[in-house]
């Protein structure tokens, strides 16, 4: 039986494609995205509401389009099928095509025409239009190991991926701004040489630039729009950005550095109801975000469009399957949560008590991963300091603005200065938690760097073209 005969589109510029279903075989649920082995490549998605979900899988070199087929079997809400070689093989791109009701109202998105990235894609295409890439993640780690620094001994630097090394004269040009750039003895020794113990890296998980910036001509250069959160933004690396990765972690372990990420699971780049279709809205958007009331619309505590439901099972898993990745198979040592308190929200407000703090705690290889929260997001009840369950670290904005304060010699402050420099257990003690609770930091992306912050009493990058915000758009 012949299924999917179609004459391509313009943009796939390619004979007829015929498949057989004989070629796709049934698959297994899980793992969810696209699984490689000797014997094929398993593909399996999650859509509670789709009616059909299509594959199509594209020549690596020459971005053809070599497969268009249904997923051919649906165990519970997850999709999936199986390619043998040379029909899907490490380095294929990809994507979805989900059917489905197209009705805003109730909350429903489906466009079949939308190609989709796979929320589980472990690498992007590097050039437009986006697409998931096959990978195969094997990777000689040799002796590496986690430093394990104990969190009373733990000093971490935060630092752009791309501007840490983008003017370092030590660094190979070619290796500039990249991840590879982080493995240079000369970057390695600076990093030693002032005392720290991590390096916290700001969002490294491949992101796209928001509409508004592209209409002025700008990029985002900090990634806090992210778009696949399994994936290593490519702009970082020279050729393979999970290799490269991989590579830098390890020349950060072989120094004694602990390597933190900031994670941004609170929104996504699809933004709000008149932003882009990429993944999760194309994919099940009634599941994947917030709505409110009137479901044509986002949710919207994180001041960025949307919001993700952590309140459903399925948003639950997918997060806690992409800090395991990370862990297990990239030797991540930790990770950031950029406002955190979404993570915990449910119709109430922030819950301590979240069914996310409690899928954390019971994952295994989460057990010894540094958790840092920003303990706040944009909504109602949204500032949450010292609410944080145990085992997590959370970022403590008291010490940072008392510490400015005491530069800034303001009076009538003193006790407060002695309690944060104490350990802020008016904040924390109260559910027993300890002073390795507070993370002490004086500055971050979010304010003045540390030399404008004693030099200025007010911005000046008057060359970003956003009116002095805090750091330049543009890369």
């Amino acid at each position: 039986m012949l299924r999917n005969v179609r004459l391509c589109t313009r943009a796939e510029a390619c004979a007829p494609i015929i498949t057989r279903m004989s070629e796709i075989q049934a698959g297994l649920p899980r793992p969810l995205g696209a699984t490689w082995s000797e014997s094929g490549v398993n593909f399996a998605i999650f859509s509670s509401h789709a009616t059909r979900v299509e594959l199509c899988v594209y020549d690596a070199a020459s971005a053809a389009l070599q497969v268009r087929v249904d997923l051919p079997s649906r165990s519970g809400d997850v999709w999936h099928g199986s390619l043998t070689p040379p029909r899907a093989r490490p380095g294929s791109l990809y994507s979805f095509h989900v059917h489905g009701p197209n009705e805003p109202h109730n909350g429903h998105r489906f466009d079949p025409g939308v190609e989709l990235i796979d929320p589980y894609a472990r690498a992007l295409s590097a050039a437009s239009p986006l697409r998931s890439r096959i990978v195969d993640g094997r990777f000689d780690w040799g002796a590496d190991r986690p430093p394990s620094t104990p969190w009373r001994d733990t000093l971490i630097y935060e630092l752009h991926t791309k501007g840490f090394t983008q003017l370092h004269p030590e660094v190979p040009p070619a290796w500039r701004g990249k991840y590879l750039g982080l493995t240079v003895p000369g970057v390695l020794g600076h990093l030693k040489n002032i005392g720290v113990t991590a390096v916290e890296l700001l969002p490294v998980h491949s992101f796209v630039s928001e509409p508004f910036l592209k209409e002025r001509g700008l990029t985002n250069y900090w990634g806090y729009n992210s778009v696949a959160w399994f994936s290593p933004a490519s702009e970082f690396a020279v050729a393979d950005p999970v290799v490269e990765f991989k590579e830098m972690v390890k020349a950060l372990h072989a120094a004694g550095l602990e390597v933190i990420l900031d994670v941004v699971f609170n929104h996504t780049a699809e933004g709000n109801e008149l932003g882009p279709v990429l993944n999760f809205k194309g994919i099940d958007n009634s599941v994947y975000y917030r709505l409110l009331p009137d479901r044509r619309f986002y949710d919207n505590v994180t001041g960025c469009g949307n919001t993700v439901n952590c309140e459903h099972p399925q948003v639950r898993s997918l997060i806690i399957d992409c800090l395991k990745y990370w862990a297990d198979e990239m030797h991540v040592d930790g990770f950031r949560f950029d406002l955190a308190t979404v993570l915990a929200r449910d119709g109430h407000g922030f819950n301590e008590h979240a069914a996310f703090f409690k899928a954390v705690r019971a994952e295994p290889s989460l057990e010894r991963v540094k958790l840092i929260a920003e303990p706040w997001d944009v909504g109602w009840g949204g500032y949450q300091l010292g609410r944080f369950p145990a085992g997590w670290r959370e970022w403590n904005d008291r010490y940072r603005d008392t510490v400015r304060s005491f530069w800034r010699r303001d009076g009538g402050k003193l006790g407060e200065r002695a309690e944060r420099f104490a350990g802020s257990s008016d904040i924390f003690k109260h559910n027993g938690r300890k002073p390795t609770a507070s993370v002490n930091f004086i500055t971050a992306h979010d304010g003045f760097t540390l030399n404008d912050l004693v030099s200025y009493n007010e911005r000046h990058n008057e060359a970003n073209g956003e009116n002095k915000a805090t750091a330049p758009a543009t890369t």
